[in-house]
């Protein structure tokens, strides 16, 4: 690295080993947090005018020039061109060379340590707005699909057994009750991340009378760090960020798992279009449903974000270590992965079609109305646990039959108890199975309609 390109190097009378500054330098990735550190300069630069640190003119010259580097960064990719040490070193290399002394003068009570934990925090703060809007619009596309499909069966499964019926809509919903809680997860993040550790300077403090509260609101932060070891050492935050990512990978992995079972030849509930399934380089008659076996795979990916910043934080002394400068790449791969994968599940969601025919007949075979049968027991007064029992004798009778339940005669149904009468047949179709759970948070019509209708008034 050429000699004064870095921020350090009056301690130092020897050059720096090629190979240690290739593997020292971050700029290649952390050049995302580009505008972030303009933004950052330009208020610490008015925070240095209120102290009495820079003069009128001089602040002028900065803005004007940090406008500048930031207008050429941007507008000509300017940055994929550049070398520097980080982002930092080359936002100030840029300055100087445009304005002079007066560029020289910003980094006065700042360190890169705080530095860089403001730029990380502004960055995160608009990468969780942005993430909180993918997760709406995939949410958007669940309900839209459950709109359409609102009197679609679906068999719920426990064990990957079949359960009981439910509405396809309530299935829907299971998902979107988890993606709320997902953007709920990512805006308690957020409040956290609002807090600006600029002011801290290396560890100790700033030694200038910079109004860090002016500066905060500057820059948007609800408060400032109150502790400076603290703020330039903490990563929390973005530990938080990251375990937010993976459990909404979580929840895209389930999500996906069951696409692609319930899109085999063998369940035949779901079908992919074209837009959103590949082929086989062998085998003609293949659909394969690769957008979602991505997004299942690509959950590991950010769980490893995950465990990669908790093992880099977890032996660390006080106050600012370089171990954290590998929290960038994690995070910025645990945004772009969770944010395409929200992108490619919403996509998918809406190129899939359901065979409601074969769903409904699912649905209405191998007596998952047996429960149903259970509660009409005890209905007519019998204990839950005897009904439990009786029931569970009839459904080896059908079984041994090679029939359901609703096709046991009268006579035979009467055999294991005498309080079941004609009116069981009724209590056991598709449409009663579905009626009777009829609670708040249940599978009846009525109320999936009333949370479709909820859902969509949260969005």
């Amino acid at each position: 690295m050429p000699k004064g390109k870095n921020l350090w190097g009056g301690r130092f009378k020897g050059g720096v080993d090629p190979a240690f500054a290739k593997f020292n330098n971050s700029f290649a990735f952390d050049r995302r947090l580009f505008e972030a550190d303009v933004r950052a300069s330009v208020a610490h630069c008015n925070g240095l005018v209120a102290a009495g640190v820079l003069t009128t003119e001089e602040a002028d010259s900065i803005k004007t020039g940090l406008k500048a580097i930031l207008q050429r960064g941007l507008a000509h990719g300017k940055l994929d061109e550049m070398e520097s040490e980080d982002v930092h070193s080359f936002v100030e290399a840029q300055l100087v060379e445009l304005v002079g002394d007066a560029g020289r003068k910003l980094h006065t009570s700042r360190s890169r340590n705080d530095q860089v934990a403001t730029d990380l925090r502004l960055w995160l703060r608009e990468a969780i707005d942005e993430l909180r809007t993918q997760i709406r619009l995939t949410q958007a596309a669940l309900l839209d699909l459950a709109e359409q499909k609102r009197d679609a069966v679906l068999p719920g499964y426990t064990h990957l057994q079949r359960a009981q019926p439910i509405l396809f809509a309530h299935w829907c919903l299971a998902y979107f009750e988890m993606l709320s809680r997902d953007r709920e997860r990512l805006g308690e993040t957020r409040r956290r991340v609002n807090v600006m550790p600029l002011g801290s300077a290396a560890l100790a403090g700033a030694s200038f009378p910079i109004d860090r509260e002016i500066v905060a609101r500057e820059l948007g932060f609800a408060g400032v760090s109150r502790n400076s070891v603290d703020a330039v050492s903490d990563r929390d935050f973005c530990v938080e960020f990251v375990a937010a990512c993976s459990l909404i990978m979580v929840h895209l992995s389930r999500l996906a798992e069951e696409i692609i079972l319930y899109s085999t030849t063998e369940f035949g509930f779901f079908q992919l279009s074209d837009a959103v399934a590949t082929g086989s380089s062998l085998m003609p008659q293949k659909k394969n449903p690769d957008s979602m076996e991505l997004v299942r795979g690509k959950a590991g990916r950010v769980f490893g974000d995950a465990l990669s910043l908790l093992t880099m934080l977890k032996g660390l002394p006080l106050a600012y270590n370089k171990d954290m400068q590998e929290d960038k790449e994690a995070i910025f791969d645990a945004f772009d992965t969770t944010f395409s994968c929200l992108e490619v599940s919403a996509l998918v969601l809406r190129n899939m079609e359901l065979n409601e025919k074969r769903m409904r007949e699912a649905a209405s075979r191998g007596m998952m109305n047996a429960t149903e049968l259970a509660d009409y027991l005890v209905r007519k007064g019998t204990p839950f646990r005897e009904a439990h029992e009786t029931v569970g004798k009839v459904v080896v009778r059908a079984i041994e039959s090679g029939v359901e339940l609703s096709d046991l005669s009268l006579d035979e149904l009467r055999s294991f108890s005498n309080r079941i009468e004609s009116d069981v047949f009724e209590s056991l179709t598709l449409e009663q199975t579905l009626a009777t759970k009829s609670r708040t948070g249940g599978t009846a019509p009525e109320r999936v309609a009333e949370a479709l209708a909820y859902a969509r008034a949260s969005l």
